[in-house]
């Protein structure tokens, strides 16, 4: 593509850099250039314009950002995503319902890797969405782009990036009490963050703080997801409501993970279902460390100890002023 000021006879068919005010209106940028509008130019005085002039093999902006969304998301149904109409070089990729993104990564690296004027923004891996949220837009710098050098890209990521929707239908919150304890306190927050991912809650069942009740609590629940949200924090792996796992016939995969607020969660599994033990700041409707395995869960994505000890490079989520000891207004130590 070649780019910059060509006197006015030599601009037809070309497209406007930028936009030009005249007497009567003006003309937009991206315009492609016709006779009327180099007439209009001269009669306003120009004698030059700024123009981009697509070479043989070059791919316009709007074809470029399609072909590109379309190779990203190939099947967008299927993907759980929609594609909008080009404009200035842009397509958004948006949810089409709740879930999760899901991305190949370095697939994607290299798509950015191919040319500065191709480009593709995304919200983080793993991202829960909501219906309607971008996910991702495709920008195509420049007026035009090499068409070789899309080529490249599209087939760098194709199908690359999806949202991976709901599998999980119903979840069964137990509160455990203890007395003077929060009981049922932050209730309706868990029940958003389940609506949120299309998902009924059952419950709550309270129960004792005691490890016996909250094992036959766990053993009769009926949801596909088994939520412990304790009245006392959960401090050990050996603790009432892991204990109460195993001693329902399930087991105990992860405690604790190093996202803050959020260090208290453990997972595991019983009766071929998950098992999340909520750690106290899930009361709250603040995001926090809860949210990532929950909503991953809830979209039948695995959750691994080592996916869980991955999530604390950008696991510093806010500061909380219940903190013993607040970072905010204390010197740091070098």
């Amino acid at each position: 593509m070649r780019f910059g000021p060509v006197p006015l006879e030599q601009a037809e068919g070309a497209l406007l850099a930028h936009s030009v005010r005249l007497a009567e209106g003006k003309l937009k940028k991206g315009r492609r250039l016709g006779r009327a509008d180099l007439d209009r130019l001269a009669e306003a005085g120009h004698a030059e314009v700024i123009v981009a002039r697509l070479d043989p093999g070059d791919v316009d902006e709007n074809t470029a950002a399609a072909r590109l969304a379309e190779a990203l998301v190939p099947a967008p149904q299927a993907a759980g995503l929609r594609l909008t109409e080009p404009f200035t070089g842009r397509v958004n990729l948006i949810a089409d319902g709740p879930g999760v993104v899901t991305m190949e990564a370095e697939r994607l690296h290299r798509l950015n890797a191919v040319h500065p004027m191709i480009t593709l923004a995304t919200v983080p891996p793993f991202r829960q969405m909501a219906e309607g949220g971008m996910v991702g837009t495709v920008k195509i710098i420049s007026y035009a782009v090499p068409g070789e050098a899309l080529a490249t890209a599209c087939e760098a990521a194709r199908g690359a990036i999806r949202l991976a929707r709901p599998a999980l239908r119903t979840a069964t919150l137990i509160v455990t009490e203890i007395p003077g304890g929060a009981g049922e306190k932050g209730v309706p927050a868990i029940e958003g963050r389940l609506e949120a991912l299309g998902m009924r809650m059952d419950g709550p069942v309270t129960v004792p703080h005691r490890t016996d009740p909250l094992a036959a609590a766990i053993g009769a629940a009926g949801g596909d997801l088994v939520l412990i949200l304790t009245g006392s924090a959960t401090s050990d792996p050996a603790d009432v409501a892991p204990e109460a796992v195993r001693r329902a016939g399930g087991r105990v995969d992860r405690f604790g993970m190093p996202v803050d607020p959020g260090n208290l969660l453990f997972l595991g599994e019983q009766a071929g279902r998950p098992v999340i033990g909520l750690p106290g700041c899930a009361r709250s409707p603040a995001l926090n460390g809860a949210d990532w395995v929950l909503s991953r869960i809830a979209c039948g994505i695995e959750v691994t100890g080592a996916d869980i000890a991955a999530m604390g490079v950008g696991g510093l989520l806010k500061e909380i002023p219940t903190r013993p000891q607040p970072r905010a207004g204390r010197k740091a130590r070098a």
